[in-house]
C-alpha cells in the first residue's frame, strides 16, 4: 500500500522511542533533487499548480504540488514508468521543504497508488489540449515574469515523435511518409526556443499528428504567441518558408525573420548571381574555406501569393528582404540566408542564423536521454502528460544552470553531468510511522538510543548497522 505522509518530527520521535516506526530510508543526495529543491525555494515549482487546477474528486489529501514535483523528478531521473514516481525524491532537504512524501508500506510498487491506471484517474479530467496549454501558460505567465526572462531571439522548429507502426491504438496519431521517404507513425511537436544568455528555454509548444506540415502546425502559434515583442528575431529553417507569414510577422508583430532560401527560388538565384558578379567576398566568420557576400533588396524577387496572383507589385504588401550569400569554395555550392532586418550586415545575418542548431540539440537530448518518445500509454491525455512533465524537467534544468547554485553546469547537458555525478549518502535518516515522517541526523539517533526501550534499541541498532 502506498500512502501520503506528512512531516511531523515530534510525533515520529515519540514512536521511535517505543520502536513502533514503520520504515526508515537513508538520505541520498542527487543532482535532480538539488534542482527540485532550487525550483521549490525559488517558487518555480508552485507555478505548475497555479495554471493547472486540481480537478481530483478524491485523494485530495495528497498535495497536488507533491504529485507534480514527484512526476517531474521521475522524468528528470529518466524513470518513465509511473510506478517509479513515489521514490523519485530521496533527499531529506527536499522532503523537509515539501513537507510531504509518499511511502510504499509493502515495498510493492506494482499495486501501489501511483500506478499508471491511478494517475490516469488523477488526470482523467484533463484534455490533452488543456495540458499543452498549461505548459505554455505556466512558462509565459508564471515562470518567465517571475525570473524576468525576456528573450528577444526565438528559434522555431518541429520534431517527429514516432510510435509503433503496427499499433493503431495511439489516439490522434497519423501514419505518413517522413522526410527520408520512410513510412512513419506518430505525432509532431512544434517548439519556440527563447535564447537566454548562453542557453535557452522552450517557451511555447504546439502538438499534432505527424502528417501535419510543420508550417501549418506552427502558423497560429507564430501569429498569436505572447513571447514575441517588437524588435524580436525569429530563426526558421526552409520548412517554414512562407512570404505571407513573414510579411505578417514584420508588419503586424514587428518581428524580423531569418530563414534560408531554397535553390529553386528566384530570390536565391538572383542573390547568388549578384554575389558572383560583384565579387566582393569576405571570409566566413566561423568556417574555413567559405566566403560570404551581402546582397540587399530582394523584395521584388520573392512575391507573396496575393501579389503574385495579381501579376503586379503592390507597395507595402511585401516587406524588404536582404540576404547573406555563402560560397563553399571546396564544393562550389552556394547557400542564401535571408532576413527582413535591413539593418544588419552579412556577418550578422550568418552569426544569427547559426544559433538555430541549438533547438536541434534540445530535441536530440529530449529524445535520446529524456525518453520523450517513450510513451507508456496510447491515450492522448497520458501522452500529453508525459511530454509536458519531461519539458518541465528540461526547463528546470535550463533554469538551474542560470542560477548561482547551478552555474557550474552551464554549457553542459544533463546526460553528461549525471554520467559523472556520484550520488552520496548524507548523514540523515527519514523515519516513517503511520502517516507521518520525520528527518533525523545520525548523531540525533545515536544520542536518543540510550533512552529507548529494548525493542526500540534493537530496531535502531539494525538501522544503524
Amino acid at each position: 500500500m502506498i500512502k501520503i505522509c506528512k512531516q511531523n518530527k515530534k510525533s515520529v520521535l515519540r514512536k521511535i522511542y517505543k520502536g513502533t516506526f514503520d520504515n526508515v530510508v537513508s538520505s541520498i543526495s542527487n543532482l535532480v533533487d538539488d534542482i527540485i529543491l532550487s525550483m521549490h525555494k525559488n517558487e518555480i515549482l508552485a507555478c505548475l499548480v497555479n495554471k493547472l487546477p486540481d480537478k481530483r474528486a478524491h485523494n485530495t489529501t495528497i498535495p497536488f504540488e507533491l504529485v507534480m514535483a514527484l512526476s517531474v523528478a521521475a522524468k528528470m531521473k529518466t524513470n518513465t514508468s509511473i510506478s517509479d514516481v513515489p521514490y523519485a525524491i530521496t533527499d531529506h532537504r527536499v522532503l523537509a521543504e515539501l513537507g510531504y512524501n509518499i511511502i510504499d508500506t509493502e515495498k510493492d510498487l506494482k499495486t501501489g497508488m501511483m500506478t499508471e491506471s491511478s494517475l490516469r484517474f488523477l488526470f482523467g479530467k484533463y484534455e490533452a489540449k488543456e495540458l499543452f496549454k498549461s505548459y505554455n501558460e505556466v512558462v509565459q505567465e508564471q515562470i518567465m515574469p517571475k525570473l524576468d526572462y525576456k528573450p528577444n531571439i526565438h528559434i522555431l522548429d518541429c520534431t517527429e515523435l514516432s510510435v509503433n507502426l503496427d499499433n493503431e491504438n495511439y489516439e490522434q496519431s497519423a501514419i505518413t511518409t517522413n522526410k527520408y521517404g520512410d513510412v512513419d507513425h506518430g505525432y509532431k511537436l512544434a517548439s519556440l526556443r527563447g535564447i537566454i544568455d548562453d542557453t535557452g528555454i522552450i517557451e511555447e509548444i504546439e502538438f499534432g499528428a505527424m502528417n501535419i506540415h510543420d508550417l501549418e502546425l506552427s502558423r497560429e502559434m507564430l501569429k498569436t504567441t505572447k513571447v514575441f515583442n517588437p524588435g524580436d528575431i525569429l530563426i526558421e529553417d526552409r520548412g517554414f518558408l512562407d512570404r505571407g507569414l513573414i510579411n505578417y510577422l514584420k508588419n503586424e508583430r514587428k518581428v524580423d525573420t531569418y530563414v534560408p532560401l531554397r535553390s529553386n527560388m528566384i530570390a536565391y538565384q538572383t542573390a547568388v548571381k549578384i554575389a558572383q558578379l560583384d565579387n566582393k567576398w569576405e571570409n566566413h566568420p566561423t568556417r574555413e574555406n567559405q566566403k560570404i557576400a551581402f546582397v540587399p533588396n530582394l523584395k521584388n524577387c520573392w512575391w507573396s501569393d496575393k501579389i503574385a496572383s495579381n501579376k503586379k507589385y503592390t507597395e507595402n504588401e511585401d516587406v524588404e528582404i536582404n540576404s547573406c550569400v555563402v560560397w563553399d569554395e571546396e564544393s562550389d555550392n552556394y547557400f542564401v540566408f535571408a532576413t527582413t532586418d535591413t539593418s544588419v550586415t552579412a556577418k550578422q545575418i550568418i552569426l544569427t542564423y547559426e544559433l538555430r542548431p541549438e533547438i536541434e540539440e534540445d530535441y536530440r537530448q529530449l529524445k535520446d536521454f529524456w525518453k520523450l518518445q517513450d510513451f507508456k500509454s496510447t491515450k492522448i491525455n497520458m501522452i500529453a502528460l508525459h511530454i509536458i512533465m519531461i519539458l518541465f524537467g528540461y526547463l528546470f534544468f535550463q533554469i538551474y544552470t542560470l542560477m548561482p547554485e547551478g552555474e557550474q553546469y552551464a554549457h553542459k547537458s544533463l546526460p553528461v553531468i549525471l554520467k559523472n555525478y556520484q550520488p552520496t549518502a548524507m548523514p540523515y535518516l527519514v523515519f516513517y510511522a503511520d502517516d507521518e515522517f520525520g528527518i533525523f541526523s545520525i548523531s540525533e539517533i545515536i544520542k536518543l538510543y540510550p533512552s529507548c526501550d529494548t525493542v526500540a534499541q534493537q530496531r535502531l541498532l539494525k538501522v544503524l548497522e
